[in-house]
């Protein structure tokens, strides 16, 4: 008999638990919402294959200041964070690094410059004009739609980026977009 009762309490345990740890899961989801979900580039790339969807590429340096204010203020706001991840797959993208990235059937390589270099794919995005930190938003295909260089309240990004995913750059220039 000890064993029944025995069994029925850790079956009854073992429901508590689950049903505590179902009823939590929506919390712990939320939690993970926090930060901006950054993908590489190639996960970015490949994401946007499987499921199209604009990229916001982030070109920073590691000893950019105004880089490093954007990442612990613009980047923590919570409405820039909810806005990036529902529309955007946002791609952090170091300048400076030595590693190679495959595109579209090509190698880009970390270029020795000076006392830094730089990589091909930040230079290709920037359309040759290095300087940080600056965002470039591409479309589904990854074909650019614009550079914003610059450091970005989050009230100046977020119009930003609401110009660029709601198709507005189709048909109007930012300037009117804003004068809206």
């Amino acid at each position: 008999m000890k064993k029944v009762v025995w069994g029925a309490s850790f079956v009854l345990i073992a429901l508590c638990i689950s049903a505590f740890a179902w009823r939590t899961a929506p919390a712990q989801t939320e939690a993970a919402n926090d930060q901006i979900r950054w993908y590489t580039w190639e996960e970015a790339v490949a994401a946007s294959a499987n499921q199209p969807k604009k990229l916001f590429v982030d070109v920073y340096t590691d000893w950019c200041g105004y880089c490093k204010r954007m990442d612990a203020s613009t980047f923590t706001d919570p409405a820039v964070i909810q806005y990036i991840n529902e529309n955007f797959y946002a791609v952090k993208f170091n300048a400076e690094q030595t590693g190679d990235v495959q595109y579209k059937g090509h190698t880009l390589r970390f270029q020795a410059n000076g006392r830094r270099g730089y990589h091909e794919l930040a230079a290709a995005l920037l359309d040759n004009r290095l300087s940080y930190p600056s965002f470039v938003y591409l479309d589904e295909s990854q074909l650019r739609i614009t550079i914003s260089p610059g450091y970005k309240t989050p009230d100046v990004l977020l119009r930003e980026m609401r110009y660029v995913a709601g198709g507005h750059y189709k048909n109007m220039r930012f300037e009117q977009f804003q004068g809206k």
